[in-house]
């Protein structure tokens, strides 16, 4: 197994990663920031007003993509496993 071949395996595993982190966490940062603009511009402190709707959000988010999430994962897994020879020898 050369450098190169773990390198790309590396990198592709990283960019699913940072794109199924992306998925579900930019919904709920731009959530975020309009609840915390509108509670700066009203000035109420309310801390369950800027988490019940990041975490709506974010559940909704996990319940549109997760089939298309567990889809690419699935699609990553199969090809490391069919390819584990190719790999290894």
């Amino acid at each position: 197994m050369s450098p190169d071949v773990i390198i790309d395996l590396f990198a592709q595993a990283f960019m699913l990663i940072i794109m199924m982190v992306c998925v579900l966490v930019v919904p709920g940062l731009i959530v975020g920031l309009i609840v915390s603009t509108f509670q700066a511009a009203t000035q109420i402190n309310e801390q369950t007003l800027s988490f019940l709707p990041r975490l709506i959000v974010t559940i909704v988010a996990v319940m549109v993509t997760g089939p298309w999430l567990l889809t690419k994962l699935t699609d990553f897994t199969n090809n490391l496993l069919m390819n584990i020879t190719h790999y290894i020898g």
